[in-house]
This record gives structure tokens, sequence and C-alpha cells, in this order.
């Protein structure tokens, strides 16, 4: 299937098919539910939004999944390499050629500095799709932060970093999926949806970022509950409850389920081949939700799991979706490949 998405998107240089299989592996292995969705998307488009996940993945682990007790200087360093390369991607020409030399990505002269396959990738997709540079680093800004600060005292200290961490990023894949409105009218929409898969991620997520140190619920929220890094320590370490730390992880929820309806009318702003695919990470990120409130609101001792029939229905209603509006935008397409394409095994 590799195969087809990279024909699909006139991908024939062996360098850069390489490059970009290697970031669908990344995808398919720690980004379950967003592979899943992309699964929906039309096979061209697919290959860049691997390469802009397998660049944001590259520099996460940078920050977390470095040997246990890396320094934060090792890290900072390690940082800093992959931001001077990402700063010669965007030395690069505007449009590169499909079929360019292995040693050139994109086509572009000069020397070689994208020799690692994301960053190829990534260089490859930056230039076909005119991303502005601008969001990658604002990306890398809010990661270093996360080598320094450990909380937030208020929802705006935390958007101020979800924008470089989240917000960004859905406005890097606001070119891959197109519009059918200015773009500028569709960004703020994207971008809220971008904060919202983030917040999900921090609430489902806040035993185990609490064991690295830190905390992405905002401060005035956890204390308008009495909740403070003591409590949540206390209550990690125990496995007891608290109906404070409860009432403060539902007020969480809350606010993040406000941040979908913000990002929601920017759907039907897309291009309505991509809309199934956005329509169905929407409903997995808010299926996490349901799930953490189901398992009680126990995440500080688990991470909740959307049931595996769950993530196979929304998959088959977004399959349905997606095939209906590739007919509509292609008369006579060719409906069964889609099938065979969104159908695959995803990762469990």
């Amino acid at each position: 299937m590799t195969a087809r998405e990279l024909d699909a998107a006139r991908i024939t240089n062996p360098a850069l098919r390489a490059a970009y299989t290697h970031c669908r592996r990344l995808n398919a292995r720690h980004g379950r539910t967003y592979f899943l969705a992309t699964r929906l998307l039309p096979a061209d488009r697919r290959p860049a939004v691997h390469a802009l996940y397998g660049f944001a993945r590259w520099a996460d682990d940078i920050v977390d999944d470095l040997a246990p007790g890396t320094p934060a200087e090792e890290r900072a360093r390690a940082l800093d390499a992959l931001a001077a390369r990402v700063a010669a991607v965007f030395e690069r020409p505007a449009v590169p050629g499909p079929s360019a030399s292995p040693g050139t990505p994109g086509g572009a002269r000069g020397p070689d500095t994208a020799h690692a396959p994301v960053v190829r990738a990534l260089a490859h997709t930056v230039a076909r799709y005119r991303i502005d540079p601008d969001y990658f680093t604002a990306f890398l800004r809010s990661m270093r932060s996360d080598l320094v600060v450990t909380d937030y005292p208020t929802y705006q200290d935390l958007r101020g970093y979800m924008y470089g961490s989240a917000a960004v990023i859905g406005l890097q894949m606001l070119p891959v999926l197109g519009t059918v409105v200015p773009r500028a009218e569709a960004a703020p929409h994207a971008a809220a949806l971008g904060e919202a898969f983030q917040l999900t991620n921090f609430l489902r997520d806040v035993g185990e970022d609490l064991d690295r140190g830190r905390i992405y619920l905002p401060g005035d929220l956890l204390a308008a509950h009495g909740v403070d890094r003591d409590l949540l320590c206390w209550s990690r370490r125990t496995g007891r409850r608290d109906r404070r730390v409860t009432a403060a992880l539902m007020a969480a929820a809350a606010l993040t389920r406000g941040v979908y309806r913000a990002a929601e009318p920017g759907v039907a702003m897309l291009d309505p081949v991509a809309r199934p695919c956005i329509r169905a990470a929407r409903t997995l990120y808010g299926g996490i939700l349901d799930a953490v409130a189901a398992d009680g609101w126990s995440v500080l001792h688990r991470r909740a799991v959307v049931p595996r029939h769950r993530r196979a229905a929304v998959a088959l209603d977004g399959l349905a979706r997606a095939v209906a509006a590739r007919r509509r935008a292609r008369p006579g397409g060719h409906a069964p490949a889609l099938v065979a394409a969104a159908t695959e095994r995803s990762p469990a």
C-alpha cells in the first residue's frame, strides 16, 4: 500500500520513497489514532501527513524518549541539531521535482543537510505544499520549553505553549488537506482542533506526564478545585482517589470539549475529500474523553483506552464518507481501491 500512495503522490526518487516509507512506519507504530484517520485521505496526500508526523515525533522523542537520565543540556543540543537541519530545509527552492537526485532533497542545490529520512521527507513536503517555516520554528520553541518548564500557572500560559506544540500542527496540515475558502479563514479552526487534540492527550496522559515532572493541566483550573502538584503526586503514588482531583479532571474535559466546538466549523471549510479524515480524527479523539469518563476519571492511575470495536465503527463510518466524497469529486473514480486502503489492518 505504501507504493500506491507514493505513486499517487508522484514521488519517484528512490531516496525520497524510502524516506516517506520510514515516516509512514513511524506514524503507524506510534500515532495509532492519527494513522487510522490518515487512511481516509486520498492516497496522494497521505505521504505528506506522514512526513509532518515523523518530524513532530522525532522532536518529541528527543524531549521524552532519550535514554533515562539524559541531561537536559544533551537533549537541548539534539533539538538544536534538528533545528539546524530544518532551517536548511527552508533554504531550498519552492517547488522540488518529484524525481530529485538522491543527494539533493527536492532537487535543491547546496550541501545535503537533510540526510536523515524524516528531514528528507519533510524538505520535500514543505516545498511541495509551501508550508510556512515559522510553524516549525514555533514547534521547536515549545519542544525546548519542555526541557525547563514543568507547569503552566494559567490557561493562557498553556495556550502559549500549545500554539507551538499543537496549533501549528493544524496549520501545517491545512495546505495538504486543501480548503474551499481562503486558508486564513480556516486557519483559526485548524489551530483550535490541534489544541483540542493536545488537551485530550494532556488529560489522558496526566499520570505519565507527572512521572516526568510535568503538569499540563492549567494551574488556575486545578486551583479552582483545590488541587495542586502535591495532591496529584499523592494520588499517583498511592493509587487513591480524591473528589477534588476528579472535579478538576471533569473541568479539564469540559474545557477540551469547548475547544472542539470552536474547531467544528472548520471541517466544512476543508476540501470535501479531506473532511472524512478530520471528522474521524475528531470522533476518535473525542472518544478518548468518553473513555476517560467511563473509566471513572482514573487517568492518574491508568491510561484510558478507546475500545477496539469503537475505533472500527468510526473507521467504517469514515470509510463510507470518504468513498462518497471521492465519488462526488471524481465521478467514475476507483472507489474499490479506497476500500482496500482504508480497511488495511491498523495498529492495535
